[in-house]
């Protein structure tokens, strides 16, 4: 017996997956006609596999950005560090010169590495997945590195670090 499917209503559901902590990861790579940077802000980022090593992240069927990065077949992923909420700001606006005011050198593929990040992973595409409004994206990783400090979160619709958020000291739950 097949049960209907109850109707979710989209802000509901993203007001209850807000209650999930998520990282705040920068994917960027060239665009290959003009060679400039190109990024997107993701909080879906994971690793799916360490043999081989394979991550993956969601990104939006109409995001503007990830068509620029997508045919290089190449991007480098960068976990934001607490504090570097201005980052996540300007490549998460609509801009055309997202990186101008962004500090960020380039990794050995030639891809934006945003410098200061807490920690960042060199990646080529593998694969990419429909996944309703979102286009999942699996990529081989080819170099990483992880630094010190405290990531960025995002946390019920705020930015900041694990304490700010009360992520690690979370206030007593009024639901029951």
């Amino acid at each position: 017996m097949t049960l209907p499917s109850p109707t979710i209503e989209p802000r509901h559901f993203r007001d209850v997956m807000g209650h999930l902590p998520t990282g705040v990861v920068v994917v960027a790579g060239r665009e290959p006609t003009t060679g400039n940077p190109a990024g997107l802000v993701v909080g879906t980022f994971q690793s799916l596999s360490l043999e081989p090593p394979l991550v993956s992240f969601s990104v939006a069927t109409t995001s503007s950005s990830w068509p620029k990065i997508r045919p290089a077949g190449y991007f480098s992923a960068s976990v934001l560090a607490h504090g570097q909420d201005h980052v996540c700001r300007a490549l998460s606006s609509k801009h055309n010169d997202k990186f101008a005011a962004v500090d960020w050198h380039e990794s050995l593929d030639g891809t934006p590495q945003i410098s200061g990040a807490h920690a960042w992973i060199d990646c080529k595409t593998a694969q990419e997945l429909e996944g309703g409004d979102h286009v999942i994206v699996i990529a081989e990783v080819r170099r990483l590195q992880a630094g010190g400090g405290e990531p960025l979160v995002f946390h019920r619709g705020r930015l900041g670090g694990y304490r700010e958020l009360g992520v690690l000291n979370p206030p007593p739950s009024t639901t029951k």
